[in-house]
């Protein structure tokens, strides 16, 4: 059996909508398994010569968890990664994986999971840890994933133009999440709750309303303060260009239009930073076999 599956890049929270809002974009990792070749693990492109070859990678770990929870094992295999997204910079690598690995072991163990997007989600976001990125990883398009493990799947507005402006330095997300106050202010969590209802309708009917509604009180200064972004995000208010930091950061994702662009030069990034323009991907995990 030789198969190949394809998962898009994410981004969470989108300002107000913390743990909650997803966004999935349309820059992809692909894992190739095949039975019949000797069984090795290799990467190419993003995370080639860091991720580890050993078994111990997030794709591979995955796939040995939900075997284990199904009290069974793989058969050997190959893996191979072509990664095109970006390690520890808020754009749902670790969640690529894991829905990749959840893919892989039901084709593997012949489990159905494959034909069935809600198993795939409950897996991963359960093994990962992050709904909110597993949510439009495996759907597609602009989700809500709720606490108690529903998820609500939009269409984007076609008007979407996002750009991810990645720094070369990391954050980590657990880091990035104890980073957080513990306790917030009602007035706070009120502002929060307004502009995450304006955000839905920014997102899939009036992209118009984002500089507004991507305005958050609960995580973005803290994590815009980790990465050191205040020059950036200054920059792009400046120019009237919506903006939230993506997922725990790095990377801040912008949405720009013909009359407010994002102009590289304008910014005045430093070596190492990288401007990506990934579009909007309405479709989550795909896989091709053969």
């Amino acid at each position: 059996m030789r198969a190949t599956v394809t998962v898009p890049a994410t981004a969470a929270n989108l300002g107000p909508g913390f743990d909650v809002f997803g966004l999935a974009l349309g820059l992809v990792n692909e894992v190739t398994v095949d039975t019949a070749a000797a069984p090795a693990v290799a990467w190419e492109g993003e995370g080639a010569g860091e991720l580890p070859v050993d078994g111990t990678d997030m794709v591979s770990a995955t796939i040995a968890a939900v075997a284990r929870s199904i009290r069974e094992s793989p058969p050997p295999c190959a893996i191979r990664g072509v990664h095109a997204i970006p390690l520890e910079r808020g754009l749902g690598s670790s969640s690529a994986a894991a829905v990749a690995g959840v893919v892989i072991a039901s084709l593997l163990l012949d489990l159905g999971w494959d034909r069935d997007p809600w198993s795939v989600f409950a897996a991963a976001a359960e093994i990962e840890g992050h709904p909110d990125n597993a949510a439009p990883a495996v759907f597609g398009g602009f989700t809500v994933a709720m606490p108690d493990g529903f998820v609500r799947r939009c269409d984007p507005h076609p008007a979407l133009r996002p750009v991810a402006i990645v720094p070369p330095g990391r954050v980590v997300t657990d880091a990035a999440r104890r980073a957080l106050p513990d306790r917030v202010d009602r007035g706070d969590a009120v502002f929060n709750v307004a502009h995450a209802a304006l955000a839905v309708d920014a997102f899939t009917e009036d992209p118009s309303l984002l500089r507004r509604a991507l305005q958050d009180r609960l995580h973005q200064a803290t994590r815009i303060e980790l990465g050191g972004l205040e020059d950036l995000t200054g920059a792009l208010e400046a120019d009237a260009i919506p903006w939230c930091v993506a997922g725990a950061g790095p990377t801040v994702l912008a949405f720009e239009d013909d009359e407010h662009p994002v102009d590289a030069a304008a910014l005045a990034l430093g070596e190492g930073w990288r401007i990506l323009r990934p579009g909007v991907r309405t479709t989550g995990f795909e896989v091709r076999r053969g």
